[in-house]
């Protein structure tokens, strides 16, 4: 630097003290830090990029029992289950990633997308414990602490503050396990499960819904042309605008991942849902000769749980040379809905 370059620029800075060395030690030290930051980040990223390994709900609902001083009985091992899962969404590594506003957590967003279909078969299952699994009539009163556990897992998964989404579950689990302790209260009657044929088929006929919306939103990866079958079956039915007569969906290229995380998230959480329903509704799946069918529907969506092994989720043709990762996942969760059919129709009979 020449001598009339070092004049200005002493000039300039002669308010901070600084001379061109020790500018050019802030700039180098700025630079550091920044990398140290960024690479801290892409460490934690890659730690928290965590999918939880299912539980063991028979045992997690003994140790629960134990923990707390409490009983297994009948609903018991569902309403324990429904915790475990809530409760391992908020502590799994990392923690709860949705609401996440600072990186890694807000760059991400497979576990965000995964954490979201966890938190939908939380959604449901504690809608029919309100609705059906808790009432013995349509006129029975709701349980308080399911209803109200009911309206905090409903609560917006992006809130980061004021209040955050976590303490709104938090809340949600407490009351799941205020009532079990109720539940296993032989003194008091005003928590009950009722392990029904027809309240089973009632939860069952939600998750039919759930797995047939995934199925075809995985399938709208590669995009797919469809008939209008709104009205089909009622020459009487009427629907509110007139729709066109045939229409093409096809899922946005940066949102297929999120789809098929959102689909491992709901499948993960449903097979343990379903384990737990094996075991409180055991007397009346053999009465209808249909556990096998039970567990036939966990065995199709085990496979939905299988390691990626890819970096990304790839979206190649359906008969191309690349995998289409959302086409094969859509096939494994229609068998298993398929299946969930056949179990409702096996419950409805005699």
């Amino acid at each position: 630097m020449s001598d009339l370059s070092k004049w200005k620029f002493w000039q300039r800075n002669a308010h901070t003290g600084e001379t061109p060395s020790t500018a050019k030690l802030v700039g180098g030290a700025s630079l550091a830090i920044l990398g140290i930051y960024l690479i801290v980040c892409l460490v934690l990223a890659w730690w928290w990029d965590y999918e939880p390994e299912p539980i063991d709900v028979s045992a997690y609902a003994q140790g629960h029992a134990e923990a707390h001083g409490q009983r297994i009985v009948r609903g018991y091992t569902t309403a324990a289950t429904v915790v475990g899962i809530a409760s391992m969404l908020l502590d799994k590594r990392g923690g709860y990633l949705s609401n996440d506003v600072f990186p890694p957590g807000a760059w991400m967003d497979n576990v965000p997308s995964w954490e979201f279909g966890v938190l939908v078969q939380v959604r449901d299952i504690g809608r029919a414990l309100r609705i059906d699994l808790s009432r013995s009539q349509s006129q029975s009163a709701e349980d308080l602490y399911l209803s109200e556990a009911e309206g905090k897992f409903f609560f917006v998964n992006s809130s980061w503050a004021f209040p955050p989404s976590e303490s709104e579950y938090l809340d949600g689990i407490r009351y799941l396990e205020r009532y079990l302790g109720r539940l296993s209260d032989s003194a008091d009657h005003r928590a009950q499960f009722y392990a029904r044929a027809d309240n089973l088929r009632n939860w069952l006929a939600g998750v039919e819904t759930r797995l047939g919306s995934l199925s075809q939103r995985l399938s709208a990866a590669v995009g797919k042309r469809q008939l209008n079958i709104d009205l089909a079956g009622d020459a009487a039915a009427r629907q509110a605008t007139i729709a066109p007569a045939e229409s093409e969906f096809k899922t946005p290229w940066l949102e297929i991942d999120d789809v098929f995380y959102e689909a491992r998230g709901q499948t993960w959480a449903l097979i343990l849902l379903l384990r737990a329903a094996e075991q409180d509704f055991g007397e009346v799946l053999d009465q209808k000769n249909a556990r096998v069918s039970l567990q036939q529907i966990i065995r199709e969506l085990e496979p939905t749980q299988d390691t990626v092994w890819s970096p990304m989720i790839l979206n190649g043709d359906g008969l191309g040379l690349l995998a289409n990762h959302s086409l094969v996942m859509a096939s494994y969760i229609a068998r298993a809905n398929a299946a969930i059919i056949d179990l409702r129709s096996l419950l409805a009979q005699g």
